[in-house]
């Protein structure tokens, strides 16, 4: 349910080698780099070949990694979260008719991080808490339902008595999320150095994970979703591009980070 309404800053984290690591694999389509290529891409943040090598190490022992010959891949768990991401930057939407989703929880006798991984699944659905136990949002997402939150809720459609606007924004913090959104389009637009650009970047897409998306109807004026979206893949497209070469390197990949792969379907 929203809580508040004030906007934050930019969520800037420090990028570690692993960071920048996962940033160039989750946004490259295939998701796979040779390990030359990646020498060079984490130059310009002061990550230098030994500290890769240590960090690419770690990450093929956690799981993070596959590596044959002297190719990096990302493992079945990270291919999950890159499709994410990419639903994030280009979300599947519907023509929406007033319905609305909404889940019920069922399963009970589960402990507290069990509760909390529901909720998070939820949430990543893009649904809201009405009340405890009762999440919903409207019906317009192409998108399938897990079949493992059958067995957790009970999924309908409904059409609530109150006003979808008043819903949608006691729903979400539109404001704030509007507010922050905007400071992260003025923060990219005035970067330059690839290091901060990218810090940018991996911060407007962790933005747009948290976007409802909700049919425009239900939006404030001037909504700046679109935007971001549209700044954030010609941002990473150059800055990718820049730091991987154009020229002999690209072989048919897609460095657009976040973009739609080609052929179809820890920042």
């Amino acid at each position: 349910m929203n809580a508040s309404q004030e906007p934050a800053g930019p969520d800037l984290r420090p990028l570690s080698a692993r960071s920048v690591v996962l940033s160039l694999l989750l946004g490259t389509h295939p998701p796979e780099l040779p390990v030359k290529d990646l020498v060079g891409a984490v130059a310009p943040f002061g990550v230098g070949g030994s500290t890769l090598r240590a960090a690419l190490s770690r990450m093929v022992a956690a799981g993070d990694l596959r590596r044959s010959d002297a190719v990096y891949r990302l493992s079945d768990r990270l291919l999950d979260r890159q499709r994410r991401q990419d639903t994030a930057v280009h979300p599947a939407t519907r023509p929406w008719h007033g319905e609305w989703e909404m889940a019920v929880v069922t399963a009970t006798g589960r402990g507290p991080a069990e509760r909390a991984e529901l909720r998070a699944r939820l949430a990543a659905l893009r649904l809201a808490e009405l009340r405890e136990g009762v999440w919903l949002r409207p019906a317009n997402l192409d998108r399938d339902w897990p079949a493992g939150l059958d067995r957790a809720s009970q999924r309908y459609l409904a059409r609530p008595d109150q006003p979808a606007r008043a819903l949608a924004a006691r729903l979400w913090p539109l404001d704030a999320w509007a507010g922050t959104a905007r400071a992260l389009l003025a923060h990219v637009a005035r970067t330059d150095r690839p290091a901060d650009r990218f810090t940018a970047l991996a911060a407007v897409v962790r933005h747009l994970l948290a976007d409802p998306v909700l049919p425009p109807e239900l939006l404030p004026a001037d909504w700046p979703g679109p935007a971001l979206r549209s700044a954030y893949t010609g941002h990473q497209r150059e800055l990718t591009e820049e730091m991987l070469g154009r020229a002999g390197r690209q072989g048919g990949r897609d460095f657009s980070v976040g973009s739609r792969p080609r052929g179809g379907g820890d920042n």
